[in-house]
């Protein structure tokens, strides 16, 4: 990328700047989604972003064994040793 092209601008207000709609939708930036920025030694800021996942279990499939489980009593003994 030349460094003489300009991509989009954006103001800065207060502490803020907007993302402008043209690099967030190339970028698939979305409500969540965390920038992180890296300050290189000429001058220039480099930027990563990073997907939020849609919840805490996005990846889980749900449990496939054949043993049947109580949730509340193994919550409940969860690290308890009955002697």
């Amino acid at each position: 990328m030349s460094s003489d092209r300009i991509d989009a601008e954006s103001k800065v207000s207060g502490n803020q700047a907007n993302i402008p709609a043209r690099i967030r939708r190339e970028l698939n930036i979305d409500d969540g989604d965390q920038l992180r920025w890296h300050l290189e030694g000429d001058g220039s800021i480099r930027v990563h972003v990073i997907q939020q996942q849609t919840g805490t279990f996005a990846d889980f499939d749900g449990y496939a064994g054949e043993e049947s489980t109580d949730v509340t009593s193994d919550h409940d003994a969860w690290g308890v040793d009955i002697e």
